[in-house]
């Protein structure tokens, strides 16, 4: 196990999510919170009428980026009120299949643009999300 890794005993907390019928069903949460329809986007010839996979990470990891913006902030003393995290899934196909490529980009005010860029930067190296897809996937901060 790496020096990063968890162990059991020390994790928290545990999402629990199931799916029906791939991209083109259903995704809830066990405790009900979340019940989603899912379907392909039109671009990838579905009905676009639902949410999709993407989405879905797309969210997860724009709010987890804000979570580790703010502890890096705290860290550098810096005022990251009123700032947002957006983050861009794209998919594609790739020698495997279909792969996905993530920029994340952010507005935060009350800093100057080489702060900003330190502080996602800094995130970046922070944030559970940016690490789970480190050496997998392209992230780009814009």
């Amino acid at each position: 196990m790496s020096s990063s890794a968890i162990r059991r005993s020390d994790v928290l907390y545990t999402a629990v999510a199931t799916a029906e019928n791939g991209r083109d069903g259903r995704v809830a949460t066990e405790d009900g919170t979340l019940d989603l329809v899912v379907n392909p986007p039109k671009e990838m010839g579905g009905s676009g009428s639902g949410t999709n996979p993407e989405q879905l990470f797309a969210a997860g990891y724009s709010a987890c980026f804000q979570g580790a913006l703010a502890v890096v902030a705290r860290q550098e003393k810096a005022d990251v009120t009123g700032s947002t995290v957006t983050a861009r899934v794209g998919i594609g196909r790739n020698d495997d299949g279909f792969g996905i490529i993530v920029e994340i980009s952010a507005v935060i005010p009350n800093v100057d643009a080489a702060t900003g860029r330190a502080l996602l930067e800094k995130a970046h190296r922070v944030c559970p999300y940016s690490k789970a897809t480190r050496g997998n996937i392209t992230v780009t901060l814009g």
